[in-house]
């Protein structure tokens, strides 16, 4: 879903290059551990987090962990950039970058955990490739994860969901866990997930939240 462009958000961008990487070169690596106090922390990353509300509830729950955003629309950076510098989050980093070059901004097997929450399902076949669940993308993350690295799925479009199972089963990927109910699951997964924006307000309207936990089991 694409955001009504705010010129305070570019402004806000622009001023905090500490906190921000805006349109990297794909051909430059980035050295993470200048963005970062603790590079020893583990790294997730989320891509595609719309205004911010997931990621930067998990920076804040866990100071434990760095986090990165990685997102292309620089209004929806403005908005996770005015977050983190309200809730001083010092271990989350905003990348405004396209995630089809995701491999190329991260070294090898040096990322925990990668979501995908509520990514544009591009319905259409001929969009098939731009799916962040096409099985392009699934080798790139593959590459970014570590062994035991594991991809967690959120959405709301059943065919999405759908067409995510398949494309990882076909990988030959894993599924450590799978809900076509995920606000109706036992109460401790409830009470341990994070709702994204679109989640809430999906699930206001009574629309079920499709889920699954994967990795890609032994390299």
């Amino acid at each position: 879903m694409r955001l009504r462009n705010k010129p305070w958000a570019v402004k806000l961008v622009q001023e905090h290059p500490e906190s921000v990487i805006d349109r990297p070169d794909p051909s430059q690596r980035i050295d993470w551990s200048k963005r970062f106090a603790d590079i020893s922390k583990p790294l997730e990353i989320e891509v595609g987090p719309g205004k911010g509300k997931f990621i930067t509830t998990m920076a804040e729950e866990h100071p434990e962990k760095n986090f990165v955003a990685l997102e292309l629309q620089m209004t929806a950076a403005g908005m996770i950039l005015r977050t983190k510098l309200a809730k001083k989050l010092s271990n989350i980093q905003i990348l405004c970058a396209d995630a089809a070059n995701i491999a190329s901004f991260f070294d090898s097997h040096s990322a925990s955990k990668i979501y995908l929450n509520f990514s544009d399902p591009w319905p259409k076949t001929r969009h098939e490739k731009r799916r962040l669940t096409y099985k392009s993308f699934l080798q790139k993350y593959q590459t970014v994860l570590q062994e035991n690295g594991q991809i967690e799925f959120k959405t709301d479009n059943a065919g999405l969901f759908a067409y995510s199972v398949q494309s990882m089963n076909n990988f030959g990927m894993h599924f450590d866990f799978v809900s076509v109910d995920l606000h109706n699951e036992k109460d401790e997964i409830v009470a341990a997930n994070i709702e994204t924006e679109y989640e809430h307000k999906f699930a206001a309207q009574g629309n079920p939240i499709y889920a699954l936990h994967a990795d890609f089991g032994v390299k």
